[in-house]
This record gives C-alpha cells, sequence and structure tokens, in this order.
C-alpha cells in the first residue's frame, strides 16, 4: 500500500471542533508550573519526584499537572517498578515556545525602544 504524506497542518480553514483542540492545547502551556516542568523535561526524561524536588512544587502539585500535559499529548508517562517517568511527547513543542519567547523579546524591545524615545523628545 502506497504512503500518504498530509498535509502540513495549518490554523487556516480548522472546523470548530479542530479549533477546540487547537485551544485545549494552549489551555495547558498557558500555567506557569506546566511550562517550568517542561522546560525541566528538556533535558530527558525525570522522576516526579525529581521534578518536584527541582521544580519547588510538591509530588502532588506535579503529579496533577503532568496529567493534564499527558491528556493533551505533550508528555509520555512511563511507570517502572515504583518510579513514574515522564519525558517530551514531541520535542516541536520547544519550538513553538522559543517561538513564542522570541517574539516577546522582540515587543518588550520594541515597547522599551517607543518609551526611549518619548524621553527624549
Amino acid at each position: 500500500m502506497p504512503k500518504t504524506s498530509l498535509p502540513p497542518a495549518t490554523l487556516d480553514g480548522l472546523p470548530d471542533p479542530a479549533l477546540a483542540e487547537v485551544a485545549s492545547f494552549f489551555q495547558a502551556l498557558a500555567e506557569p508550573n506546566r511550562l517550568r516542568l517542561l522546560n525541566l523535561l528538556r533535558g530527558g526524561e525525570q522522576r516526579v519526584g525529581d521534578l518536584a524536588e527541582l521544580s519547588g512544587m510538591t509530588t502532588t502539585n506535579v503529579s496533577r499537572h503532568l496529567s493534564l500535559l499527558q491528556q493533551r499529548g505533550l508528555v509520555l508517562r512511563e511507570g517502572r517498578g515504583t518510579s513514574v517517568y515522564y519525558r517530551i511527547a514531541d520535542v516541536g513543542i520547544y519550538e513553538l515556545c522559543d517561538l513564542v519567547c522570541g517574539s516577546l523579546a522582540r515587543q518588550s524591545e520594541s515597547q522599551a525602544r517607543a518609551r526611549l524615545a518619548l524621553f527624549r523628545t
């Protein structure tokens, strides 16, 4: 059977149910502690207890956030013995986050230049 290649997914023209999925995905990223956990997973998989220690959150809180991230497909969970490990499901999430960070940095720079211009006049 021949392989079919999927066209690149874009926001343009998505039906309402798909838009709701996209919104749900971004909603998962709209919490600083979840972003902190994703960033801690950049270096590779981690145990819940280690993530709690590194983040300064309780194990219960970390587990709750990771559960939501798993539901949204951002992290993968693997139990090994008595430990549960989490890892990033798709490293493309870092490209997205870095793109947003770059955009925010440019906006901040632009606003700072505008403030300086006001004081110079």
